[in-house]
């Protein structure tokens, strides 16, 4: 395994214990007590994901996020937080985070997440796809992870992108939301998490001309998603 994950957690038992227990499970693991010292570490050494607590000395998670997420940080960032109200899970999702675990946890759900979050889609269709995909007033770069509005960059979040890009692999087919859960999140079984749905209101808000009246990612009436690129 190897992976190598940042971990910024200002609690010292709780960090030694995540530390302990993922270094158990083959994975390295560089602890940071603070927003300062584990944003230093994220913007100079590479990681393969961030394990990330909101309140923390010095800066905040969500500054950390955001402060990453500017500089063209493109590691998966997993927000670890107290807070259970959805206005936080939101806002951190805005800041870039691909997705977020409120505490108390248990260890073997955080490891299936960053499971899940780690693994890779290898083997989808998505190589079949062109390079250049446009819908809209959109241009998606799927090799440069890019997407331009009339030459403009929009910023997406790697999870948001990863979501379009289904999206895009599955033009006018019925997803439902366990399907994109395991298909893009990694995860299996049934879940009651509302992970698709922030996601795919973030990506209406950045995509769409009008979010409130969606014309190509479209919710299907208790069943999920479709993506209509021509209406």
């Amino acid at each position: 395994m190897n992976e190598r994950i940042l971990l910024i957690e200002d609690e010292p038992t709780l960090s030694l214990l995540l530390k302990e227990r993922l270094e158990k499970e083959g994975y390295s693991v560089s602890p940071c007590h603070d927003g300062d010292q584990g944003l230093t570490h994220g913007l100079r050494e590479p990681f393969d994901l961030v394990l990330l607590d909101i309140k923390l000395p010095e800066r905040n998670g969500f500054d950390v996020c955001r402060e990453l997420r500017q500089h063209s940080i493109k590691v998966p960032i997993l927000m670890l937080t107290a807070r259970g109200d959805v206005k936080d899970r939101v806002k951190g999702l805005k800041m870039g985070a691909d997705d977020y675990l409120a505490k108390p946890f248990e260890v073997t759900e955080l490891l299936a997440r960053m499971e899940a979050v780690l693994r890779r889609v290898n083997d989808s269709p998505l190589h079949l796809i062109d390079s250049l995909f446009c819908f809209g007033d959109l241009t998606v770069d799927l090799n440069k992870e890019e997407v331009l509005r009339g030459g403009s960059p929009v910023a997406l979040t790697a999870k948001e992108f990863a979501l379009l890009r289904y999206f895009i692999a599955k033009p006018n087919e019925r997803l439902p939301r366990q399907i994109l859960l395991e298909e893009v999140w990694g995860y299996k079984g049934v879940l009651n998490t509302r992970t698709v749905d922030l996601h795919v209101a973030q990506l209406r808000q950045k995509l769409e001309p009008d979010p409130k009246h969606p014309r190509h990612i479209l919710t299907l009436f208790r069943s999920g998603y479709k993506f209509v690129p021509y209406p």
